[in-house]
């Protein structure tokens, strides 16, 4: 029997239009763009709209994924969608997605693990496609991290943006060789006080004193967030391509989440890959968690970098702690 293959068919982006430059924070916080790009690498970020939302820039991203496939909506099986800034609590934010792109036919459901979301929705859609169960799924991540950034905080401000990025996968039984080869995921829930947003949930509800204390914004422990990325990203990498019997020589191209150039270049240093293998856009996207990975994604395969046959390694972490790496053959 052949084996169920799942492979990306399109992929597709979003940004908003808006860019919040260096230049522009000088003048809301104690910063400099020398300071901002010397520990980030962040020149711009892209900024949502007034009133627009979550769902909005998957939308956009999403149908342009179809568009690249040539698959229409009505054949999506599945829409899977990464975020923790979702449209509202209740519905599922995958939902209002589904409607927007008029998959009609398509259940859909969020996935929260932060900045590696994308990769883990990659994973259960991975599994669906094997089993047999679906064969076209719509993967997406969105983020609006704005609505959660502190503005008044010069230490999380500088590194976040908007946008979203998608991928389909499809099913192929032809007996290719492409296709999603091996993935990870992994998490370590004691280091969830080390990137959260302490209020809004079911354990410390919105109350007067918790809008007081500025507590629904997103709060980052840099240096332990630095040293957990780092070593974690060389791990996940290593392991990921010796799960699949290769080398770092076979890899063409490794897409990991934007968070910080020095953890990226550390990273990259530690495995002897060479900068042209890497792709990095943190300098004008900045950290866009859960959409990170796609978005880049999309640029590389716009820019002609992936040809197929290629082995292309994905890799995030983020808050939860989580991480998750995969490789596939494009």
């Amino acid at each position: 029997m052949t084996e169920i293959r799942a492979i990306i068919t399109g992929t597709g982006n979003y940004l908003p239009e808006k860019v919040l430059t260096n230049e522009d924070l000088e003048k809301l916080v104690d910063t400099s763009d020398e300071w901002i790009t010397k520990r980030t690498g962040i020149k711009t970020r892209r900024i949502a709209a007034e009133g627009e939302t979550t769902s909005d820039m998957a939308t956009a991203a999403c149908k342009l994924a179809l568009e690249n496939a040539d698959v229409d909506a009505k054949d999506v099986d599945l829409v899977i969608t990464a975020t923790f800034t979702g449209d509202r609590p209740l519905p599922a934010t995958a939902c209002i997605i589904q409607d927007k792109i008029g998959a009609t036919n398509a259940g859909a459901f969020d996935l929260a693990a932060a900045c590696s979301g994308f990769i883990y929705g990659m994973s259960c859609a991975w599994g669906f496609i094997r089993s047999g169960i679906y064969r076209n799924v719509l993967v997406v991540g969105a983020e609006k991290l704005t609505t959660f950034t502190d503005y008044t905080d010069r230490t999380s401000c500088i590194l976040f943006g908007d946008g979203a990025g998608a991928a389909l996968l499809q099913a192929d039984e032809s007996g290719t060789d492409r296709g999603i080869m091996t993935c990870n995921l992994g998490s370590d829930g004691s280091g969830a006080d080390l990137m959260t947003i302490f209020a809004g949930g079911s354990e410390r509800g919105t109350t007067e004193d918790t809008l007081k204390n500025r507590e629904h914004f997103m709060v980052i422990r840099g240096r332990e967030v630095f040293k957990f990325a780092a070593n974690k990203m060389r791990e996940e990498v290593a392991f990921s391509v010796k799960a699949c019997g290769l080398t770092m020589e076979d890899v063409r191209l490794v897409v990991p989440h934007q968070v910080n150039t020095r953890i990226l270049e550390f990273a990259a240093a530690k495995l002897n890959l060479p900068t042209e293998k890497m792709y990095t856009n943190i300098d004008r996207v900045a950290n866009t968690s859960a959409a990170s990975v796609p978005i880049a994604l999309h640029e590389a395969n716009e820019k002609g970098l992936l040809r197929s046959g290629d082995i292309v390694v994905l890799v995030g972490f983020g808050g939860g702690l989580t991480w998750a790496s995969m490789t596939l053959r494009w």
